[in-house]
């Protein structure tokens, strides 16, 4: 923009006015001032943006073009005034959090319910992605805050532990039994198996891929899938071995529509937690959302 609001001000007034004359008493500053601001937005912008005539200024062509945006413009501007102050004035506010879809639909959706009830004026926007996206963001304040899988090195993040989190290999009782017919031993299973995974740019999935790197397993046969519902859902009708989190697969071992694969080591649990950048001050929505999980106990609210 090369003129500063003021002109554009200026400008937009005296088109509305139609005369230099009326637009100087709402403005509160000379007519000379006014001529002065408009001839230099002209030479600005390279062309002329009124007419002058006895009974006032009327705008010429470029002068309508340029006033269709600077309205539309100022009357952006008053519109966000105005709803700024109605969420002042009304204790409103906004909450952007960071998720991915997994820990969206089993850990966060608890904590969502019960704070949108308690604080029906402030409005959630949620941003679903892997962990590694979601510090990103926070990095970049675009979100407010995330629920994540606790990275290894995350400056300037203050992370709240929440719970572990546990991985584990699971298939159905057809395709286990299928790879002992075929003579596959337990401790083979994940080398002998079609063994289904989150993506490469997850967290869990690097994780995983480090677990497996680590205790030399390697892997003939791979599918990356994008979320852990799916995952679950393969697995279920004999695709193959999916890796999942132990607390959103209970139903399904409880039921035995899916079976745990025993490993010679385990997998160690993961911590999860909701983080914010320190740096940050919060506003008031997000600290209204941190008093609140500090006290929240899902567990004892179901």
């Amino acid at each position: 923009m090369n003129q500063n609001l003021s002109s554009y001000w200026i400008f937009y007034t005296v088109a509305n006015a139609g005369n230099i004359s009326k637009a100087a008493k709402e403005l509160y500053i000379s007519q000379p001032a006014i001529s002065k601001s408009i001839q230099k937005l002209e030479e600005s912008l390279n062309c002329r943006l009124f007419s002058r005539s006895s009974r006032g200024v009327i705008l010429t062509d470029e002068g309508n073009l340029l006033y269709a945006h600077v309205k539309e413009a100022f009357e952006t501007l008053t519109t966000g005034e105005d709803k700024l102050k109605r969420s002042i004035d009304l204790g409103m506010g906004h909450l952007q959090i960071g998720v991915s879809s997994t820990l969206c639909k089993y850990m966060l959706l608890p904590y969502l319910k019960e704070f949108i009830r308690r604080n029906p004026h402030i409005s959630i926007s949620i941003h679903c992605q892997s962990t590694n996206e979601t510090l990103r963001l926070l990095d970049d304040n675009k979100i407010d805050i995330g629920l994540i899988g606790e990275p290894e090195n995350a400056k300037n993040i203050h992370f709240h532990f929440l719970s572990n989190i546990k991985d584990i290999f699971v298939a159905n009782k057809e395709y286990l039994n299928n790879l002992t017919a075929r003579g596959v031993k337990k401790d083979q299973i994940l080398q002998n198996s079609t063994l289904m995974l989150l993506d490469k740019q997850n967290m869990t999935r690097q994780y995983i891929d480090e677990y497996l790197m680590k205790n030399q397993i390697t892997v003939a046969d791979s599918i990356d899938i994008s979320n852990m519902d799916l995952l679950i859902d393969f697995a279920k009708i004999g695709v193959g071995v999916a890796c999942v989190i132990e607390n959103f697969v209970k139903k399904e071992l409880e039921e035995g529509s899916l079976v745990e694969i025993p490993l010679d080591i385990p997998i160690h649990e993961r911590k999860v937690g909701f983080a914010y950048k320190e740096s940050m001050k919060p506003s008031k929505s997000l600290q209204s959302f941190i008093d609140f999980y500090h006290n929240f106990d899902p567990e004892e609210d179901n």
